[in-house]
C-alpha cells in the first residue's frame, strides 16, 4: 500500500485568516467567540458565535487574495473559504504550477456538512417576496456542498477524483481519510482534502438552538465554549476551513517537499443508534478510534497527543472520554487530550479538517494545544491530561483525531511524523 504524507496546510478560522495566525492565537489560549455581527441576533436565544473576522484586523479574512471577485459575488462564504484555504494549502506545497500530466494525477476531496445554508435562506426570502424570476441564476451553483471541491479543482486544472463528503461535523476528518485512501489505492498521487463551513445566519443559529444544542452563555461570550467543564450548556457556533495537501510519499521525498507528517489510520464507523445523540457506552467512537489505529498498526501507548471532538455539549463530551478511557486504559495516564473547538466553537463540517492540522502543527512545535475554559473538569473528566487552559510542552510522536457527527457518523485518523 502506498504512503501518503502531508505537505501543505490551509487554515480560515475564527482566531485567524491563515495557518500561523490560528496556531498562534490557539497557543496564547484566546477565544474566537463574540456577539454574532453577520446579523441582528436579539430575537434568537443563542446570540453568540465564532465568526471568521473580516473587519480589518490582524485576524481578518481578504479574500480578494484568492477569490476572484466574481466568484464572492456567485458563492456562499463556505465555498470562499474553502477555495482560500485550498489556496493556501497549494501555495504552501509548492504545488500551484502542476504540468498537464500532473494535473490528472491530482484529485479534490473537499466536503461541508451543510453548505450553503446562507444563501438557501435568503433566496427563499427573494422566492417568497419578488417571486421566481427574481432568484439568482447562481442559486444552485453557489449552495452546493460539491462546489468547494468543484472551483478549487476548475481554479487549479485538478483533472483527478473530484469527491465531496457529506457526514455532518465528521465530514473533514472523513475527506481527509478518503483522499488518503485514493492515493493509497493508485487513484491519485496529490489530493487536496478538507472541510468548509459557514452556517452562521438566522435560520442556522436558530435551528441548533431549537434542537438544544447551542450555548446561551450570551453575556460572556469568550467563556461560552467550554469542553469538559461542569458549566458546559452546548457548543458554539464556528465556521472556516481546513484544507490539507496529500501527496504519495516518495514523490514528495523526490521533489523535496516539507513533510508534516503521515495519514496511518483512519476509522469510521456507524452508531445505528439516534439522529442527534451518541449511544452512551459510546461503543461508535470506540471502535472508530480502535479501527484507526488498527489500520495505523500503532498501540494506544503510541499516541501522545489526542485532539478530541469535545465539542462543549453536557452528554458528548464524557461519552467521548469513556470511549477513550476504555480503548487506552493505562495507557492514557501518558497521553494529553484537548478540545480546540473551546477556542474556535465548532465549525462543524470543517472541525475534522481543521483539528487535523492543529494535530500537524502539534507535531511539528511539540506542543499540545489547550482546551481553554476548563475551569472545573466534571466528575467524568479528572485524572486525565485535558490540558487546561494553557498549552503544554512535550514530545509529540503521533496523534489521534475524532470527529462525530449527527446520524451517528464517526470519523478518527492517525497522524504520525515521518
Amino acid at each position: 500500500m502506498r504512503r501518503v504524507v502531508v505537505t501543505g496546510l490551509g487554515l480560515v478560522t475564527p482566531l485567524g485568516a491563515d495557518v500561523e495566525t490560528s496556531w498562534k492565537n490557539i497557543l496564547a489560549s484566546k477565544s474566537g467567540a463574540g456577539r454574532i455581527t453577520r446579523f441582528d441576533p436579539a430575537d434568537q436565544v443563542c446570540q453568540i458565535a465564532c465568526e471568521v473576522k473580516m473587519d480589518g484586523s490582524d485576524m481578518a479574512l481578504d479574500l480578494s487574495k484568492r477569490v476572484d471577485h466574481k466568484i464572492q459575488r456567485q458563492v456562499d462564504l463556505f465555498i470562499q473559504f474553502g477555495i482560500d484555504a485550498a489556496g493556501q494549502a497549494m501555495e504552501d506545497a509548492g504545488l500551484t504550477d502542476l504540468s498537464d500530466e500532473e494535473r490528472l494525477r491530482a484529485g479534490c476531496s473537499i466536503g461541508s456538512g451543510i453548505g450553503g445554508l446562507p444563501g438557501i435562506e435568503k433566496e427563499s426570502i427573494v422566492l417568497h417576496e419578488r417571486g421566481p424570476r427574481r432568484v439568482s441564476p447562481h442559486f444552485v451553483h453557489g449552495r452546493l456542498i460539491n462546489l468547494v471541491s468543484g472551483q478549487v479543482s476548475i481554479k487549479y486544472g485538478l483533472q483527478g477524483p473530484n469527491h465531496a463528503v457529506v457526514t455532518a461535523c465528521s465530514t473533514g476528518a472523513h475527506s481527509i481519510g478518503d483522499a488518503a485512501r485514493m492515493i493509497m489505492l493508485d487513484d491519485a498521487d496529490i489530493m487536496v482534502a478538507g472541510g468548509a463551513e459557514s452556517a452562521i445566519c438566522p435560520l442556522g443559529i436558530a435551528g441548533f438552538s431549537q434542537a438544544k444544542a447551542l450555548s446561551t452563555r450570551n453575556d460572556e461570550p469568550e467563556r461560552a465554549s467550554r469542553p469538559y467543564d461542569i458549566g458546559r450548556d452546548g457548543f458554539v457556533m464556528g465556521e472556516g476551513a481546513g484544507i490539507v495537501v496529500l501527496e504519495e510519499y516518495e514523490r514528495a521525498k523526490k521533489r523535496g517537499a516539507t513533510i508534516y507528517g503521515e495519514v496511518v489510520g483512519y476509522g469510521l464507523t456507524g452508531d445505528a443508534y439516534h439522529v442527534t445523540a451518541p449511544h452512551e457506552d459510546g461503543s461508535g467512537g470506540f471502535r472508530s478510534m480502535k479501527n484507526a489505529l488498527a489500520r495505523a498498526g500503532v498501540d494506544p501507548a503510541d499516541i501522545d497527543y489526542i485532539n478530541a471532538h469535545g465539542t462543549s455539549t453536557p452528554l458528548g463530551d464524557e461519552i467521548e472520554l469513556n470511549a477513550v478511557r476504555r480503548l487506552f486504559g493505562s495507557a492514557l495516564d501518558t497521553t494529553s487530550m484537548s478540545s480546540t473547538k473551546s477556542a474556535i466553537g465548532h465549525l462543524l463540517g470543517g472541525a475534522g479538517a481543521v483539528e487535523a492540522i492543529f494535530c500537524l502543527l502539534a507535531m511539528r512545535d511539540q506542543v499540545a494545544p489547550p482546551t481553554i475554559n476548563l475551569d472545573n473538569p466534571s466528575e467524568g473528566c479528572k485524572g486525565v491530561d485535558l490540558v487546561p487552559n494553557v498549552p503544554k510542552e512535550r514530545e509529540i510522536r503521533a496523534c489521534l483525531n475524532n470527529s462525530f457527527g449527527f446520524g451517528g457518523t464517526n470519523a478518527s485518523l492517525v497522524l504520525k511524523k515521518v
